[in-house]
């Protein structure tokens, strides 16, 4: 997890430019949660509340993400916040985004969130990118793990998160939206049902029960299993090599449980 900089340490220049687009700030939240951006902000104002999240320009692979995530943000506003303003100053680049005043999403049996989070994954499943963005493909992301056969299986032309995980999933009223656009991806629809899917497995679910979950889905109930074998060989083989074989046994089991899926 990357150390959070609180606002007031960020540089006044970066602050002030901030304040252009907000108008003076009154009170400020620390996110605590999230795993790349360096600074996470609620910032309170007359005319209302910002998120604002940010990185140091120095750091390459961190920009990169946020600038995927501001580049695939007009498409994803049936499902995501806006973004309001992106700036550049001293050294770091932040992004204002629409504040969501809600909670992130309770992914445990019989939770009444679960509806909800099926219905932003059945609206997140029809979204494509335009083709003047070149969005990352999915499966250039598994070359070091899969063979060229296996990669083609990956290939699609959805536009995917990537990262279902309860933090990039806020419940605000009736409704959850799907937060945290940095790992967007082309590929087929399923892959989100398939992460969500190990998700629900994460949080007690039983196999049946998410096998249940999942087939509502007409993009998991069409999946070519050979496809999601491959997807479930490229996550443990992953898994394997950034945690060794006996930390990655937990989570690798939950990914194998895809195959019983479809």
């Amino acid at each position: 997890m990357t150390p959070r900089t609180h606002w007031n340490d960020l540089p006044l220049t970066l602050r002030t430019a901030v304040e252009a687009r907000t108008g003076p700030v009154v009170a400020v939240g620390t996110v605590p949660h999230g795993l790349n951006c360096a600074t996470a902000t609620s910032l309170t104002t007359a005319e209302g509340s910002t998120f604002v999240k940010g990185v140091p320009l120095h750091d390459a692979d961190v920009c990169a993400a946020q600038r995927w995530e501001a580049t695939v943000n007009p498409y994803v506003l049936d499902v995501g916040p806006r973004l309001r303003w992106r700036i550049e100053a001293d050294g770091w680049e932040l992004l204002g985004f629409e504040h969501l005043e809600g909670r992130h999403a309770d992914l445990s049996p019989g939770s009444a969130d679960l509806p909800l989070v099926g219905e932003v994954l059945r609206t997140a499943q029809a979204i494509r990118a335009p083709r003047h963005i070149s969005v990352p493909r999915f499966a250039d992301r598994w070359t070091r793990y899969l063979g060229p056969g296996e990669l083609r299986l990956l290939d699609g032309e959805m536009l995917l998160h990537t990262d279902t995980n309860p933090h990039n999933l806020m419940v605000t009223g009736d409704r959850v939206h799907l937060v945290d656009w940095a790992t967007p991806a082309l590929g087929p629809a399923w892959v989100d049902i398939a992460y969500t899917a190990v998700r629900l497995l994460e949080a007690d679910s039983t196999p049946d029960d998410v096998r249940t979950w999942a087939a509502r889905f007409p993009c998991w109930a069409s999946a070519d299993p050979q496809a999601v074998g491959a997807f479930v060989s490229a996550n443990c083989r992953r898994w394997e090599t950034v945690v060794g074989s006996a930390a990655a046994r937990s989570s690798n089991a939950r990914f194998a449980a895809l195959l019983t899926m479809v």
